[in-house]
This record gives structure tokens, C-alpha cells and sequence, in this order.
């Protein structure tokens, strides 16, 4: 795993600005006070009453004014927290990521991501070193809490000592009674910079004033802390729901496809495999394929899979079309490393559906599959969602396991759409994260949208796995990435899903370079 402070060295952007700061008490700026500009001019005794009342109308605020008097920043940062759905909400493991990192790369005695109403902090996460502060606290009052200091002043707040610091006698009694002597806490921040919480160090003995480097990274982190909010926001409004329009066809049939017309395909073998390429996106050489299947009908030609993969969930079906993706791609791997013997880098990656991961014989079978076909386990990659292990966490750790000793790569799909996705990262062993079509796409509609796709390629480098963008189907999109430092990607920029044939002349070209989009675009324009 990258250490953090590889992160800092990687960070050169600082999310969010603070307000503007009086050069004297180094505190913001009091807002305006609209109310004194609006407010409307004694009544003139010359004036009839029609009169008066006109008058009045005339200078009564408007809705937006009155909406920016009554709407504080206090009651906008609840809002915000509200619509995460992280008020009152449990302490969840996915944040343990980061404060982790920030208890080893400090060494504090321990490290707590909070949030908090308008009267109390609670604790979403709380890391620990061994022999030191060892009670967990879950909730205390935001009076005086370490938080609420951090909301007061707008910035981080550091005391390399409580005994030898007069000014802050009397305060974080909690703390004290814990043993704490130093602490830090800096701000997490929403994309429009409000404070939501705090990310807050402790010390249980005094600790030297923190560099520069270290605070920039400690902001870094609690920038992370803070995308991983964004996320939950976008979930819970629906921004980030797929919605597939799926292809119009005609047909006789009320309900279709129908569990024997499955059957039908899977024994005369009408399902094919089509392959994507991911591509290196600095050098646009081929490192690995997708596989997805498709069903080769003979009345209604090439059917994409989501009209038919989920009638195949629902009859069971699945699991024996799944077995048949995994063998047919491995045999496919093996036909290619006799034809294109320079291809045997490349991984295959399939993927893998929430019912196979409820056999906990899945391993045993991928791996019976390998010795049959000759490959090595590193030519293979299988590819799972995190709805897919929801159903049976346990028995999906422990299949996750299995495979990994195998040394099959194991990639989590659609990152970000599904669940607690912090909390898989840290529970399941995987190697790659997919960052899913719906945040590429919306790249170039704002920095909103930029700054959830850095987020999550940050994450990326600091657990140790590498990342695939889905879903590049512009020369923008390429390029915002590459300045992202995001390594691999594939898209119909690059190719489309191709049959065997076609892909295998792919694999023909010099090195497996792709041609430059950005120059086949220029020139055509």
C-alpha cells in the first residue's frame, strides 16, 4: 500500500477557499446585513394610506433576498449534511481508510473523522495506535468539542500542548480526561466551502508544531473525507443512477426472453463474446480486455445484455451462462497466446455476476478452468460490483480470498454507484478500481464533476491499486484524465466491443499501440 505521505507529494491542488479574513482579528468578514438595506422608510404623514401600502410593497424585499436573509450558513451546512444522509447516521467503517492513514503517518495516539449538528459531534470513524488513548468515543456535545473550533475559526486549529497554553485553559475537558496533551483538527469541507466536519489528531503526549507538508497533506485527507460525502449526496439524489434505455424489439411474446429460449441459446451455443480494449492512456498500448457477452439471435441479430442478463438472474440461469463466459474466455486466451504469442501480457477480464459469488466452490471451478486451458492466472481478471457482495458479505470475502491466492486479478466495476464503497475497499482484497461511465462522462460539465473523479483516482494511488476509467468517448475526456494522472481507461474513443476476429487484428498492430484519437479528430476537423 502507497504510504501518505506519497499522497502529498502527489497533491498539488487545495479544494475550497476560506472566506476573506480581516487583516486585524484574522476572523471573516460579518455578512451584510440586508435587513438594514431593505428596510422600508417611515410612512409620510402627507401620504394617503393606498399610498403608504404601495410604498411599502414597492420596497419590501424580494423572495431571493428574503430566502438570503433567513438561510444561514449554519442552516445551509445542515442541509448539506442532510442530504448526504449522514446526520444521525451510525459510524461507518469506510471511513477507517483514512484515518488510519493519518494515525500511521503522524503516529497519534488516535484520529477521529467527525460531523456535527447544531448540538452534538458524533464520530464516524475513530482509529487507534496500541497502548495509547484506548476508550472510543461515539458522541460528546459540539460545545467545546475540538470541532466546534475548527467551525469557529474557519481553518485548523493546533495546540502542540494543553498544559503549556494558558489561553486554553478550562476547555476540551473530554479530551483531558482522556489523557489527550496535543491535538490537531483540520476542516473537511463541502465543494461549496462549508464546513461538514472535522478530521482531528490526538496526542497523548505534547506533539511539535506540524510542517507545512504534513498539514497540506492532512487537508488532503480530509478532502478525501469529503468527496466520499459528495458521493453519498449524488447517491441519495439519484444523480448517479444508470439509466439504460434499452433497445427497442419487436416480438410476439408478452414475457421475453423465456427460460427455455435461454436454454435454447446457451445448448446451440447463440451467445458470443465481444472484447474491449483498456488501453495504457500515456502510450494507447493494449494491457488488458473486457469480455461481455452478447446473444447472437438468429430472428433479431446481436442483443446487448441487459435484456436478457436479468431474466437469466431471475430464472437461475446465471450461473450456468456465467460458467460459460468464464470458459469460453479462457479458452479464447488460450487460442491467442498460440496465434499472438506477444499478446500473452495482456489480461482478460470478466465479469462475474452476485450469484456466482454466493458458491463458495467459485474458486475451485475458476481454477479447474485454468489448468484445463493452459493459462496463468495473471492472463485472467474478474470483475465484480458491490451490489454483487451485498447479498452474503462473509461468503464473498472469503471467495475473494480464494481467488487472490489463485493471483487472479480482481477488479471492483462501477465504483462509486453502489453501496459503502470506502467500506469494500477496506474489507475486500482488491487489485483494481474501475471508476464507472456515469463520472466520466460528466467530466467536462463542471468542476463538481472533476472533483469526484480526482477524489477517487487519489484513493486509488494512496491503498496501492491501480485504476481504469470506463466510458472515454471523447478527445476531452482522454485529456482531462491524463492530466488527472489517471494511468489506464478504455471507450469507444479507442475501440468499440469487438468479436475475436476483429480484436485479434488488434492485437496484430506494432506493440498493440492504438492510433492517437486526438490526432484522428484533428485531423478531420
Amino acid at each position: 500500500m502507497a504510504s501518505a505521505q506519497a499522497l502529498a507529494e502527489r497533491s498539488t491542488k487545495k479544494y475550497g477557499k476560506c472566506p476573506q479574513r480581516s487583516a486585524t482579528s484574522g476572523r471573516p468578514f460579518p455578512p451584510a446585513r440586508v435587513s438594514e438595506l431593505t428596510r422600508p422608510q417611515t410612512d409620510s404623514p402627507l401620504q394617503t394610506p393606498a399610498e403608504r401600502r404601495s410604498e411599502q410593497a414597492s420596497n419590501a424585499p424580494s423572495k431571493e433576498t428574503r430566502r438570503a436573509v433567513t438561510i444561514s450558513p449554519e442552516a445551509r451546512r445542515l442541509n448539506a449534511l442532510r442530504a448526504a444522509n449522514i446526520l444521525d447516521s451510525a459510524p461507518e467503517p469506510g471511513f477507517d481508510t483514512i484515518t488510519r492513514m493519518a494515525c500511521e503517518h503522524f503516529q497519534a495516539s488516535a484520529v477521529a473523522l467527525t460531523f456535527c449538528d447544531s448540538s452534538r459531534v458524533w464520530v464516524k470513524s475513530f482509529w487507534t495506535q496500541a497502548n495509547s488513548i484506548t476508550r472510543i468515543v461515539r458522541e460528546v456535545p459540539r460545545r467545546g468539542s475540538l470541532t466546534e473550533h475548527v467551525l469557529l475559526e474557519d481553518s485548523h486549529v493546533e495546540i502542540p500542548g494543553l498544559a503549556s497554553s494558558p489561553e486554553w485553559d478550562g476547555k476540551f475537558r473530554i479530551l483531558r480526561r482522556l489523557g489527550v496533551k496535543s491535538l490537531l483538527g483540520v476542516p473537511i469541507r463541502s465543494r461549496d466551502g462549508l464546513i461538514l466536519g472535522a478530521l482531528c489528531l490526538y496526542w497523548d503526549q505534547p506533539h511539535l508544531p506540524t510542517s507545512e507538508d504534513d498539514l497540506q497533506l492532512l487537508n488532503n485527507l480530509a478532502d478525501m473525507a469529503a468527496g466520499q460525502v459528495e458521493l453519498r449526496r449524488l447517491r441519495q439524489s439519484g444523480t448517479l443512477r444508470k439509466t439504460h434505455a434499452p433497445r427497442t424489439i419487436v416480438k410476439s411474446k408478452t414475457s421475453w426472453p423465456r427460460r427455455s429460449e435461454l436454454l435454447h441459446a446457451l445448448s446451440e451455443r447463440q451467445f458470443v463474446l465481444h472484447y474491449q480494449p483498456e488501453i495504457d492512456l500515456s502510450t494507447r498500448r493494449i494491457v488488458a480486455l473486457e469480455a461481455l457477452i452478447r446473444w447472437q439471435h438468429p430472428e433479431l441479430g446481436l442483443v446487448p445484455p441487459m435484456e436478457f442478463i436479468p431474466y437469466a438472474e431471475q430464472s437461475g440461469l446465471i450461473l450456468p451462462i456465467g460458467d460459460w463466459v468464464l470458459e469460453e474466455a479462457c479458452r479464447q486466451i488460450q487460442d491467442w497466446n498460440h496465434k499472438h504469442p506477444e499478446s500473452s501480457s495482456l489480461r482478460v477480464c470478466v465479469n462475474l455476476s452476485a450469484r456466482q459469488f454466493s458458491r463458495p466452490g467459485l474458486a475451485d471451478h475458476v481454477q479447474a478452468l485454468m489448468l484445463q486451458s493452459g493459462i496463468d492466472a495473471r492472463q485472467l481478471g474478474l470483475e465484480m460490483t458491490e451490489s454483487s457482495l451485498i447479498p452474503n458479505l462473509s461468503t464473498a470475502q472469503e471467495v475473494l480470498g480464494e481467488l487472490r491466492k489463485l493471483g487472479i486479478s480482481l477488479m471492483m466495476d462501477d465504483f462509486g454507484t453502489g453501496y459503502s464503497s470506502l467500506n469494500h475497499l477496506h474489507n475486500f482484497p482488491f487489485h483494481v478500481l474501475k471508476i464507472d461511465r456515469s463520472f466520466v462522462s460528466r467530466m467536462s460539465n463542471g468542476e463538481q464533476h472533476l472533483q469526484i473523479v480526482r477524489t477517487i483516482i487519489e484513493l486509488a494511488r494512496v491503498l496501492g491499486m491501480d485504476v481504469v476509467a470506463e466510458g472515454i468517448d471523447s478527445a476531452d475526456h482522454y485529456r482531462m484524465l491524463r492530466q488527472l494522472g489517471c494511468r489506464y481507461g478504455q471507450g469507444y474513443l479507442f475501440s468499440r466491443p469487438l468479436n475475436s476476429e476483429a480484436m485479434g487484428k488488434l492485437l496484430e498492430l506494432p506493440g498493440m499501440v492504438l492510433p492517437d484519437p486526438e490526432g484522428a479528430e484533428a485531423s478531420h476537423g
